[in-house]
């Protein structure tokens, strides 16, 4: 998995009346938990992606077709967010995260969740952000998929590479009170050089010592940051309490899928 973190030019959105409304969420979130023995050893690297390199002809009609066709659905993500995700079921399996989110309204946030920042980025998991008005209406069995925001955001674990630091905290103002549903399709930090295996339920983090420091160091190295400054900048935003429900993980239980056959309907 790619930690390099290259600062992107602000998106042409952040300088428009997202900006002026108070930023109010575009972005998505890795959360944080409770202290754990963090991992010794990096994460697998996954192999360059399998089969023949990219012809001339295939990137000749990728081409025609990004002139040719609407990209609205991609272009809207122009909110990037770097952090990190973990297994719901194992604390220890971290995965840097990178973001590119949008609003679908100023409660619901829908991301991307690539393993770099490159044009050859692995598309490895979506998330999905509500606030805290829309978790709290969830079913009470819908909830414990979910997980709070509150400490990424407020310790320097989310950032946003290249946004100015005022803007940054003002999102991350924004984002302290919201939740994520976040799978992942792609388990690249074992190496898998394809998409195996059914989604994977992801949490945040909640707590100091969870993730492992030389971790989030090398990120903020390859990223040109400082984790702790951002902590420090962000030090008057307030510590929200966390909804019933969510960060599930913190009870010892947590929910995660299983793959089961079952007979097919109507043949």
């Amino acid at each position: 998995m790619s930690s390099s973190c290259s600062a992107p030019s602000l998106p042409r959105r952040l300088l428009g009346g997202r900006l002026a409304s108070g930023l109010a969420a575009g972005l998505a979130f890795c959360a944080c938990g409770r202290p754990h023995q963090a991992l010794a050893a990096e994460p697998a690297q996954p192999p360059p992606p399998p089969g023949e390199p990219t012809t001339a002809r295939s990137r000749a009609l990728e081409g025609g077709a990004a002139l040719l066709q609407s990209q609205a659905p991609p272009n809207a993500l122009d909110m990037y967010l770097n952090g990190f995700h973990f297994y719901a079921d194992d604390l220890g399996r971290a995965v840097e995260a990178h973001h590119y989110c949008t609003h679908l309204s100023e409660e619901l946030h829908q991301c991307a969740i690539f393993d770099g920042p490159g044009a050859g980025a692995r598309l490895i998991g979506i998330e999905y952000i509500v606030s805290e008005r829309l978790f709290r209406a969830l079913p009470e069995a819908e909830k414990p998929l979910w997980h709070s925001h509150h400490f990424e955001t407020t310790s320097g674990q989310l950032v946003m590479p290249g946004v100015p630091e005022a803007v940054e905290t003002t999102v991350m103002r924004q984002l302290a009170t919201t939740y994520g549903k976040t799978w992942h399709t792609w388990q690249v930090d074992r190496g898998d050089a394809l998409p195996l295996g059914i989604p994977q339920l992801m949490m945040g983090f909640t707590g100091e010592g969870q993730l492992d420091p030389a971790r989030l160091a090398a990120r903020d190295q390859a990223a040109g940051l400082s984790s702790a400054g951002k902590r420090r900048a962000r030090s008057d935003i307030p510590v929200p309490h966390v909804a019933p429900g969510a960060n599930a993980w913190e009870s010892g239980e947590t929910p995660q899928l299983a793959l089961e056959r079952r007979r097919v309907r109507g043949r």
